[in-house]
């Protein structure tokens, strides 16, 4: 099918649909004549309980689940009262919710499995789309929805089945020749064996990316409560500027290093199709966000992110083995345990690398330890100074860590395009940041 021109995806989050008024707002903001997918999020606060519903399960509360299941239902059913004007609306709304919270209560009264938790995740997303496609048919908004349950799929490896999104999401697209607004679900999918499954939290960034790119849309928006991506952490300092241009790079890294704002997968299939990305604020419309593309500005410090949970290991040989083989053999054991390496510095004798998951470690550390003295340091940030920099004039390295100067810093690596990054304590992440900060104003 031919999908029409100039289609635009936009992905709202949780917040953006947090209650029944943003809902109405974001009603406003998709309402236009152009042609748009919108993907949204669960309401705010919905997952997280669904997740405290699921825990209680694996723990064999039934009766904490139902509680939860109870008290959720019962904040649905006032977001039904105060988002529809009629009542035929808001009985369609409450049937719905119903129904769902009754198949919550179902599951919870059986034995509790994985595939079974995987469906009491999905059903956030399921509602505040149902809500949505009811509230713009009692505006007189036409629209279709979709379920991403039909066309959003993993393949065996958990990986998003590209092809099968692509064919099937444009067969869902071609039944609605007439429509120019559809509305599906983030997050959720099946898996290669049909069951619900998730594409994992902030999954919904990434659904809306992989269906940017299944139907080559002309720019993917991703709607959000802060004005684009900023300079550095707002969270920990407080006078930082929004970032107006970015490339598929810089983005992409300055998301798996810890901005928030945007999940760090979700870059990838927009890149890959060359689709325009923009971060946009629902409760500043007007404001220009934050454009992710291919065009580069040269020569140019963009931000700062820092990732926390980062692990610091050294591993340093302690027999006269050739250095190509020692490095293989290190790494040959993060391949084994399947534990991804952040960032990695090497010498001839001695490997200093950080990762960002425990799991395995102690299993990692006895392996390394068959031929290698091995210092782990946990509780770790990795601090990341990213732009386009490998063409920058000399010193602006002995700048950024002449910033950092009295904090014990534990590694630093240089980027492919001259970005640096730092591993340091989780203590001193403040006082990094702020120091940066202050650098580049």
């Amino acid at each position: 099918m031919n999908v029409k021109n100039g289609m635009k995806v936009l992905k709202f989050g949780g917040t953006s649909v947090g209650s029944a008024e943003r809902i109405k707002q974001v009603a406003r903001l998709i309402c236009s004549e152009e042609s748009k997918l919108v993907v949204l999020s669960a309401m705010s606060g919905t997952t997280d309980a669904l997740v405290g519903i699921a825990g209680k399960l694996n723990e064999g509360d039934v009766s904490g689940a139902i509680d939860v299941i109870d008290r959720l239902e019962g904040a649905y059913f006032q977001v039904a009262d105060r988002l529809y004007y009629s009542d035929g609306s808001v009985g369609k709304a409450k049937k719905y919710i119903r129904d769902a919270f009754s198949l919550l209560r179902k599951i919870a009264r059986k034995p509790f499995s994985p595939v079974q938790e995987k469906i009491v995740l999905a059903q956030g997303e399921l509602i505040s789309t149902r809500l949505m496609h009811l509230y713009l048919a009692e505006t007189g908004v036409n629209s279709a929805l979709l379920s991403a349950l039909d066309f959003m799929r993993t393949d065996k490896n958990g990986e998003p089945d590209v092809r099968f999104i692509r064919k099937n999401l444009r067969r869902a697209v071609g039944l609605y020749p007439h429509v120019r607004l559809f509305i599906t679900q983030g997050y959720i999918c099946r898996n290669a064996a049909g069951e619900v499954d998730n594409l994992r939290r902030g999954g919904s960034d990434y659904s809306a990316s992989l269906i940017g790119a299944a139907l080559d849309v002309s720019e993917i928006q991703i709607w959000t409560d802060i004005d684009g991506l900023h300079n550095n952490d707002p969270r920990v300092v407080s006078s930082t500027t929004p970032v107006r241009r970015l490339t598929f790079e810089e983005a992409s890294k300055l998301a798996h290093f810890g901005a928030k704002i945007l999940h760090p997968t979700c870059i990838l299939p927009a890149k890959l199709k060359n689709i325009p990305v923009r971060l946009l604020n629902t409760m500043d419309p007007e404001a220009p966000g934050t454009l992710i593309s291919g065009t580069a500005e040269p020569e140019r410090i963009k931000a700062v992110a820092a990732k926390d949970g980062a692990i610091y290991v050294k591993v340093h040989s302690v027999h006269k083995i050739p250095p190509y083989r020692f490095l293989n053999r290190v790494f040959q054991v993060f391949a084994r345990l399947r534990t991804p390496i952040d960032l990695a510095v090497s010498s001839d004798v001695a490997l200093s690398l950080s990762i960002d998951n425990r799991e395995r470690l102690p299993e990692i550390v006895a392996a390394l330890e068959r031929f290698a003295d091995v210092t782990v340091e946990e509780d770790q940030v990795i601090v990341c100074v990213v732009g386009e920099l490998k063409n920058r004039r000399a010193g602006v390295e002995s700048r950024i860590v002449g910033a950092l100067k009295g904090i014990p810093v534990r590694m630093i690596a240089y980027g492919d395009n001259g970005d640096l990054s730092f591993v340091l304590p989780r203590d001193d992440k403040k006082r990094a940041l702020e120091a940066l900060n202050a650098m580049f104003r």
